[in-house]
């Protein structure tokens, strides 16, 4: 079975937003300057040519059709002149919803077009998909490339103008444009790279990820997984360790503990159930684990989560952007 289904029910359950906040227009020379955000952040450039630079110095050199994903939101500036005034970003009124054009640099025939948004992980299940990534990501066009441009079109034009239904519009676009970013990136590892979201494409690793994460209440052996997948004992356990990142019994308790939090969060089942349902007999043998793992006691855990998640997701991006 395809490792993708592993991708889609982890996905299924982090709680993606994201936002379309800027359409650029950009003549040469000009130079923007983007602050530390407590998300990640993406920038499609649709004309003309720039240079990425993060804060450590790395530097990108970006042509038209180049999107890039700022996964950690670290501090970055772009410009086609390094020696231009930067326009913070932070300093753009952005009281109105809509997406109007931000026109920046010379009156020139724009040099570049650009458009930015983010991409918000309010459930950070499972170590947060977005702590796999690299902390830039850029993706180059592709043979077919016109995905990224139609849902990125798409989002322009369903920002630009007020209609019902429009922020559940936006949102579930971003959830197809994180999916199809991931799959674009997924595609592009070499075997060791991305942690488990390698691994799902490897023929054998992929196969016993599938296993764990339908049935983490197992108590699954090195043997016994390897057995399954057709590799011996030790071969198993190397190659897992190898792709994966960490020993299959590491994997093991945090896919448990991931989905005890998702229980946890999202049912109203009793700690005791949880605990036999992710494969402990005692609840405080559970708790003692889970309180390890996530630095709160289970009752905590589902206490703060549910408080968290009474907050509209919506006010708090906007709260972000406008801070």
């Amino acid at each position: 079975m395809d490792g993708m289904d592993i991708l889609a029910q982890v996905l299924d359950r982090v709680r993606l937003g994201g936002t379309l906040l800027f359409h650029f227009e950009l003549g040469h020379p000009w130079h923007l300057e983007l602050p530390t955000r407590p998300y990640a952040l993406f920038h499609y450039l649709s004309h003309g040519s720039a240079t990425l630079a993060l804060e450590q110095g790395e530097e990108m050199q970006m042509t038209a059709g180049d999107f890039v994903v700022i996964t950690r939101g670290e501090p970055h500036v772009f410009y086609s002149d390094r020696r231009a005034k930067p326009l913070r970003i932070i300093d753009i009124d952005r009281t109105s919803p809509r997406l109007g054009v931000v026109r920046h640099g010379s009156r020139t025939k724009p040099h570049a077009t650009m458009i930015c948004g983010n991409f918000t992980v309010s459930r950070p299940l499972f170590g947060n998909v977005l702590e796999l990534l690299p902390p830039v990501l850029l993706l180059k066009p592709t043979a077919d490339g016109g995905w990224l441009e139609a849902i990125l079109r798409r989002m322009v034009s369903e920002s630009a103008t007020e209609r019902p239904g429009q922020g559940v519009a936006l949102s579930r676009l971003t959830e197809v444009l994180f999916v199809e970013v991931l799959r674009s990136w997924i595609a592009s590892l070499s075997p060791g790279q991305g942690g488990w979201l390698g691994a799902i494409s490897d023929p054998h690793i992929g196969p016993a990820l599938k296993l764990i994460h339908e049935n983490p209440e197992r108590p699954w052996t090195l043997s016994d997984l390897g057995q399954r997948v057709g590799l011996g004992r030790s071969v198993f356990s190397a190659r897992f360790t190898k792709l994966v990142g960490q020993s299959m019994h590491r994997y093991v308790i945090e896919r448990r503990m991931a989905e005890a939090a998702f229980l946890l969060e999202t049912s109203d089942e009793p700690i005791a159930r949880i605990a036999s349902r992710v494969g402990y007999e005692t609840a405080a043998a559970f708790s003692k684990l889970f309180h390890r793992h996530h630095g709160q006691s289970p009752g905590r855990y589902r206490t703060a989560r549910r408080s968290d998640t009474g907050m509209r997701h919506g006010d708090a991006q906007e709260a972000e952007v406008a801070d």
